[in-house]
């Protein structure tokens, strides 16, 4: 019979190449949230975050993401990402809309943007029109959607299981 004994804090995962994947947050409502969408990047080895508005980032939270990930503070969000499709970046929406694909369906291009929505209001209609694509994740019931940090931690991951070396 085998013995378990659990490892606590282990050595990242090693990356063959920098990850290629910027997150940009809306202004959001909740300083908890963005604090949880930046501990998930940071976990994913994500090198560029984008967050807009009056951002606050909790430490006792986003914990220690480390100098690798980059957190970058404007104003708002669509000239940004006017600058970053403008430099070839695909930008891709977290989002239920009538166009929304299955996150399971969809091949994520290894150099995007992907665009978190607000937690109540989603994204707003100007970056939705800005958008190469737009993928969602199933609710199998209620509320209707997921938690914004939630929802994006699970995007995340889906990114990092198609490219888990980078």
């Amino acid at each position: 019979m085998s013995e378990f004994v659990q490892e606590r804090h282990r050595e990242p995962f090693p990356l063959d190449r920098p990850r290629e994947l910027i997150l940009a947050c809306p202004p959001m409502k909740s300083n908890v949230n963005l604090s949880r969408i930046v501990r998930a990047a940071g976990c994913c080895g994500l090198r560029r975050l984008i967050c807009c508005g009056h951002a606050r980032i909790l430490p006792e939270i986003a914990r220690d993401t480390g100098p690798d990930l980059a957190i970058e503070l404007h104003r708002t969000l669509p000239p940004v990402l006017k600058r970053l499709k403008a430099e070839g970046y695909p930008l891709i929406g977290l989002e239920q809309t009538s166009d929304s694909r299955c996150i399971w369906e969809f091949a994520f291009p290894r150099r995007c943007v992907l665009v978190i929505g607000h937690e109540r209001l989603g994204i707003e209609e100007e970056v939705l029109r800005l958008l190469d694509a737009v993928v969602e994740i199933p609710v199998y019931g209620l509320p209707h959607a997921h938690n914004a940090a939630t929802a994006a931690a699970m995007a995340l991951y889906e990114y990092c299981r198609q490219y888990p070396r980078g």
